[in-house]
């Protein structure tokens, strides 16, 4: 479970202060599946990199299945990430002369996985996410759709508790980002894994179950979606009448 109470983050800009979360208060359960939306400078890649462990708060509390992360070093942050957390990013982050197979072995490379459960582990992923037959693509052999589909693979080869993806459609035509919220919606359906969007676009957010609101570091609203947009559905403006 995540449990956030009034976070703050303060950036130093020069002689000004910049509050980029301001007493944001919220839970997660385990196994939900939600979005956090907002405009740019709303706070929410703030917010994402504070439940992703990659930074800590000013100030407040930030607790990970009850283990308090704010006041952790960032060789503890760095094994809460390995253990627990899978990210997935606008630009996929893949490494460009590896083959998708190399680029999803390599965290499991750092976690000291042996060799051979490392071939077996990321095969399984590949194939999670529909590219059992491109194992030996490099990037640039590979559309955009399916280089986030290997970014999907590498955030789930260490089976992570939690799913953590940073705009995940928006280097993507619409089409191929209808089919990721397809994969996002059906690997949280299988797996039962925590998943959290951080997105500014209202139709990925619909894909969830709950949509948590950022405005200038505050949250302005946190809602059930009572009527999730059904995985492959395609966006409004695509539907010919």
């Amino acid at each position: 479970m995540i449990q956030a109470e009034e976070l703050t983050k303060i950036y130093q800009m020069g002689d000004s202060e910049v509050r980029a979360l301001n007493g944001t208060s919220f839970t997660i359960d385990n196994g939900e599946m939600v979005a956090i939306m907002g405009p740019s400078g709303s706070g929410k890649s703030t917010l994402m990199s504070i439940i992703g462990c990659l930074d800590v708060p000013t100030g407040g509390s930030y607790r990970l299945d009850g283990v308090a992360v704010e006041n952790m070093g960032e060789s503890e942050l760095a094994e809460i990430r390995g253990q627990k957390i899978g990210f997935v990013f606008q630009q996929f982050n893949l490494l460009a002369r590896t083959s998708a197979l190399e680029n999803v072995i390599l965290p499991l490379t750092y976690a000291g996985i042996s060799g051979k459960e490392r071939n077996s582990r990321a095969l399984k992923a590949l194939e999670r996410v529909g590219l059992g037959d491109r194992t030996h693509h490099a990037p640039n052999e590979l559309s955009g759709g399916q280089q986030q589909r290997v970014a999907i693979a590498r955030a789930l080869v260490n089976e992570p508790a939690i799913l953590l993806a940073d705009e995940p459609t928006g280097a993507l035509d619409s089409k191929t980002g209808v089919e990721i919220m397809e994969l996002f919606q059906n690997l949280h359906k299988e797996s039962g894994q925590t998943v959290i969007l951080v997105t500014h676009d209202s139709y990925v957010a619909r894909h969830t179950d709950r949509i948590i609101k950022l405005s200038d570091g505050h949250i302005v609203s946190d809602e059930v979606n009572h009527h999730p947009i059904k995985a492959g559905a395609p966006r409004p403006e695509e539907i010919v009448v």
